[in-house]
């Protein structure tokens, strides 16, 4: 679940996406480019990202590429967090596909949830790389004093 965190913690993709949504079909990259007033380039960058994330799907005619909403790892995030979610309140609301969608399309309510999970996976990763480095850094203690007690066993020569 980190990776889509870390993909839709990004506003820029996020907008990309509702506006994917609200065009209902392909889009291509100039309109795109137009209509959020940044690069190509960056335009560009985030749609890469956000394919290779399975969430949009691009079709390519000549030099141009037309890119369209895949709602599926949207459709597997609304019920991983559909779990934590209080039933019942009652309304169109309560529809997680609508509820979730319009969280991750740039309510702040997503800005929040998208940096705190952001946040979280990458705290997590940098822990877990300190936890390595610790690890590898004992194994190579006791490697050294096992060397310096049993000099004969680290001794391929005789």
């Amino acid at each position: 679940m980190a990776d889509i965190f870390d993909v839709l913690a990004d506003g820029t993709r996020r907008e990309i996406l509702s506006r994917l949504k609200g065009h209902g079909g392909e889009v291509s990259v100039t309109e795109l480019v137009t209509e959020l007033g940044i690069s190509q380039p960056t335009v560009s960058k985030h749609l890469k990202v956000l394919r290779e994330n399975g969430l949009v799907a691009v079709r390519e005619e000549g030099q141009h590429r037309f890119y369209r909403l895949d709602a599926a790892p949207l459709a597997e995030l609304e019920e991983w967090l559909a779990r934590f979610s209080a039933p019942g309140a009652g309304g169109a609301d309560d529809d997680p596909a609508h509820t979730v969608f319009n969280a991750w399309a740039g309510a702040e309510v997503g800005d929040r949830v998208g940096r705190a999970a952001a946040d979280t996976a990458h705290s997590a990763r940098a822990a877990l790389e300190a936890a390595q480095e610790k690890l590898q850094g004992a194994q190579k203690r006791v490697s050294d004093r096992v060397a310096e007690r049993f000099p004969r066993w680290g001794n391929d020569e005789d």
